[in-house]
């Protein structure tokens, strides 16, 4: 397909307050969006608010909630707050405000900056994790930020104006050269913000190394976006989409599996014209579509959704690939559910789809010692509790060994649950 490619128009920070106004008339819920718009990033574009967003359902549709802020996101304190600062009209104090609740927010939870950046003093690794021993993730500078923002982004520390909290490569030397040092990785992730946003030529800078010979022992290429949802024209539109499936088809041959981490929440994400051509057009190109999401309270915080989302998947050749638990960071509190509750949907979710509809893994928590996936409580000794496995962790002797931690109807992440008993507590200790 080519042509001249469709120009996108995005709306961002205070300015989302103005829309929502002209397309609701409600001006409480526009100041609402304007408050919370302070502290934490939001950015919508036009192909979200022209062809995703039911208008009619207003903050009740589960699109507005994933990408529009909402009251509920702050304490009630903060939010009157920042609500008076800016009535006063003083930059400084909302600024000063503003910065004390983010500094609360947990801006870069699990550890990311404390225990994933790799220690080296060769060269600057800033803007490298290696969390596990065969992965390593790269974060593209020209990458981080997306076509639009969703509301529950763990990553929301990307996109604020503070540089230091910023996670970025200065280019593709630094992940080549890391990758020469480190021959048991054999997985390397593009991540962000969402590396589909950069144009294709500086997005090839990355995956070259990958197509010379320079590093055989990866195998895997991996690309988190969530360009499929939030801007499908990114894979139909003129030279750019041409010459970016021309490159991951020329991985394909290279022998690379090369896996698009398509982010979708909600089941509406796949349904328009333009979302299912360029599925059509990524298939095509031998990449892998996996589909990966948390589940979050007021978009898709029930089973039928989940049920929908992945029936749909299935037939449209991607593979449902894992349901997260909301991260402890952000606005977590507001699209947080339980981890009982969060057992009791995915169950249910998969309770009515075929075997190829059960592939995805839930519910995992990406904790700060892996990737737990919460089997389901049990009864033990009469006492409730919670099953739980690692998918992945920093020890990997730990993989795939069941344990148990204290059942607890409330709580929500990992932090909050403890050993069952003595045998339990390895699992725990870091």
């Amino acid at each position: 397909m080519t042509g001249s490619a469709r120009r996108i128009g995005t709306v961002s920070g205070t300015g989302l307050s103005t829309l929502v106004l002209d397309r609701t008339g409600d001006r409480r819920l526009a100041e609402d969006v304007r408050v919370v718009a302070q502290v934490l990033p939001f950015k919508v574009n036009s192909y979200v608010t022209e062809e995703l967003i039911d208008w009619s359902r207003g903050s009740d549709d589960p699109i507005f909630r994933l990408v529009f802020p909402h009251r509920d996101m702050l304490p009630r304190d903060d939010f009157e707050s920042i609500r008076q600062a800016l009535e006063n009209g003083s930059r400084d104090e909302v600024a000063g405000i503003v910065g004390t609740i983010r500094e609360r927010l947990n801006p870069h939870p699990s550890d990311q900056l404390t225990r994933n950046i790799p220690q080296t003093t060769d060269f600057d690794p800033w803007g490298l994790q290696h969390k596990y021993r065969e992965t390593l993730l790269i974060f593209p500078r020209h990458g981080q930020t997306c076509h639009s923002y969703c509301g529950y982004c763990f990553r929301w520390a990307q996109f604020v104006q503070q540089p230091e909290l910023r996670q970025e490569t200065s280019g593709a030397a630094a992940m080549t050269r890391y990758l020469q040092d480190h021959p048991e990785i054999t997985d390397v992730l593009l991540t962000g913000g969402d590396p589909l946003v950069m144009r294709t030529a500086l997005l090839e800078r990355y995956l070259r190394p990958f197509l010379d010979g320079v590093l055989p022992h990866v195998t895997t290429i991996r690309l988190g976006t969530k360009a499929l949802s939030f801007w499908p024209y990114r894979f139909l539109d003129g030279p750019e989409a041409d010459t970016l499936l021309e490159l991951l088809a020329r991985l394909v041959r290279d022998g690379r599996h090369v896996a698009l981490m398509l982010h979708v929440s909600h089941p509406r994400e796949l349904e328009t014209d333009a979302a299912r051509q360029a599925i059509r057009r990524l298939y095509d190109t031998g990449a892998v579509l996996r589909s990966q999401a948390p589940l979050v309270r007021h978009v898709n915080d029930d089973a039928s959704t989940w049920s929908r989302m992945w029936s749909a998947q299935v037939r449209l050749g991607i593979v449902p690939y894992y349901l997260f638990v909301e991260r402890d960071t952000g606005a977590s509190r507001y699209f947080g559910v339980p981890l009982v509750r969060g057992w009791q949907i995915y169950r249910d979710a998969i309770a009515g789809l075929s075997g190829l509809g059960r592939t995805a893994r839930g519910p995992v928590m990406s904790a700060a010692p892996g990737k737990v996936v919460v089997d389901g409580p049990v009864e033990l000794d009469r006492r409730p509790a919670f099953a739980l496995r690692f998918l992945q962790a920093r020890r990997p002797e730990l993989v795939g060994r069941p344990f148990f931690a204290a059942f607890d109807p409330h709580v929500q992440w990992w932090d909050e649950l403890k050993p069952y008993g003595p045998s339990d507590r390895p699992f725990f200790a870091e």
